[in-house]
């Protein structure tokens, strides 16, 4: 059940994986330090104009950090889907070059793709956080649960899109929805470390094709 993820981390270093793994690096630095400094900027903007004193813009700016490490991984899945093609390819080129070509997929439909993800995932990761706001311990738990779900569900769909109807996507989805929810929450949780979590975009789609390709071989030890 872990196999898929550690053979998307051992690919790490893979010379196929550099080239994106630099550009979605870059792009999701470039994101989280504009959406931490914007958080941070607005609460102390906030706070500026209003009667709240120094510790309160403290607990604010690291309140706006936690919100923007959160925040991130929607962010993140975006990004993912910009590159998941060429992702995908080099998992398969390593792991599965017995695969046929996939079916053709546009840069433009699998960008709106990651956009309507991350929206969805956003809006979850949204009501989790508020969860965790107002109940804190099992809100946070709640949260996380539910971010994995859908960030789980939403990469796996994606991938298995690339070789069969959205239909049968969702079939392989049910019968290995255990499997899903375990690699949504080790992304889920990689996600809010700082550093880790730049790793998204590349780990994420690379594990969902392992798994997706454990549901079509039946052979596979680690399905």
């Amino acid at each position: 059940m872990f196999a898929p993820i550690l053979r998307a981390v051992a690919q790490l270093g893979d010379p196929a994986l550099l080239a994106v793994l630099i550009q979605t690096v870059l792009l999701s630095a470039a994101c989280f330090a504009g959406l931490a400094g914007g958080s941070v900027w607005f609460v102390h903007h906030l706070i500026a104009h209003g009667t709240w004193g120094w510790l309160a813009g403290a607990i604010g700016g690291g309140l706006a950090l936690l919100a923007a490490l959160w925040l991130f991984i929607p962010i993140a899945v975006v990004i993912a889907g910009l590159f998941m093609e060429p992702v995908c390819r080099a998992v398969e080129r390593r792991w599965y070059p017995f695969l046929p070509p996939p079916g053709p997929a546009g840069l433009l439909s699998q960008g709106w793709d990651g956009v309507v993800l991350g929206v969805r995932v956003m809006a979850l990761s949204l009501f989790g956080l508020l969860l965790g706001l107002f109940l804190p311990g099992i809100g946070q738990c709640v949260g996380w649960l539910i971010t994995s779900w859908a960030l789980g569900r939403g990469m796996f769909a994606a991938v298995a899109m690339r070789r069969m109807s959205r239909a049968a996507a969702l079939a392989a989805y049910h019968e290995n929805r255990l499997a899903v929810l375990v690699q949504g929450a080790l992304l889920t949780a990689g996600g809010v470390m700082p550093l880790l979590n730049l790793l998204l975009p590349i780990v994420g789609p690379a594990a969902m094709v392992h798994l997706v390709q454990g549901r079509l071989d039946k052979s596979e030890s680690w399905k």
